[in-house]
């Protein structure tokens, strides 16, 4: 779905509106930012009131990324997981240009932006599995599979779910940095798309549009 718009000053090339972002790629973007950040603040605030609330959101997150993955396979051609691995050619050419004050009018996730949806969705499916394992001696809480391995594991998987909330951390950091320098330097707003699904786009790129 397309619609006509005004040539981007800035742009260098003719950009025109068109209909990227499906609803549920949208509803569940917006869901897992909110599932996350509720996670986060719950297992870093945790005490013996909140710390249930912790699992369930880990568990609103792993339905998440489950609908993802499927979704992926199923939903409209800028959701396809097959486009999150962009080729080495196309990753290199799109580094060259990142440094231009221009929209890249990319239809879809930018090379770079399709990375860092892949490192988040590792960094969490890892989060996730860790937390069904882990265990606080503080709280008296454990995941409900920790009872089927070692004390040994239970500890090592703590500790990777621990760090992974770190990395992961660094992962929104980084996404917002991104999207504050896309907005900022190259004119481009990303926020907005992933609400309304509509996105400037170069008109010869039919890569990733949803028709």
């Amino acid at each position: 779905m397309r619609s006509s718009a005004p040539e981007s000053k800035n742009s260098g090339a003719p950009l025109e509106k068109r209909k990227v972002w499906d609803l549920p790629t949208r509803l569940f973007h917006w869901s897992l930012v909110c599932s996350v950040a509720v996670g986060f603040y719950l297992g870093e605030y945790r005490d013996f009131s909140t710390i249930d609330l912790h699992f369930y959101a880990g568990y609103v997150t792993a339905g998440l990324l489950a609908f993802r993955i499927l979704w992926g396979f199923t939903g409209s051609e800028p959701s396809r997981l097959k486009n999150l691995f962009p080729s080495p050619k196309r990753l290199f050419s799109y580094i060259l240009t990142i440094k231009n004050r221009k929209p890249s009018g990319v239809a879809g996730h930018n090379p770079l932006g399709a990375f860092s949806v892949v490192a988040m969705i590792v960094a969490l499916i890892v989060q996730i599995t860790t937390g069904l394992f882990a265990e606080d001696d503080g709280l008296f809480a454990e995941g409900p599979l920790s009872e089927y391995i070692s004390e040994s594991s239970v500890l090592t998987m703590t500790s990777i779910h621990y760090l992974c909330s770190r990395v992961i951390l660094v992962l929104v950091i980084t996404h917002i940095i991104a999207i504050l320098f896309y907005w900022i330097w190259k004119h481009e707003n990303l926020i907005l798309p992933m609400i309304s699904g509509w996105k400037l786009v170069k008109r010869d790129d039919d890569s990733n549009s949803s028709k």
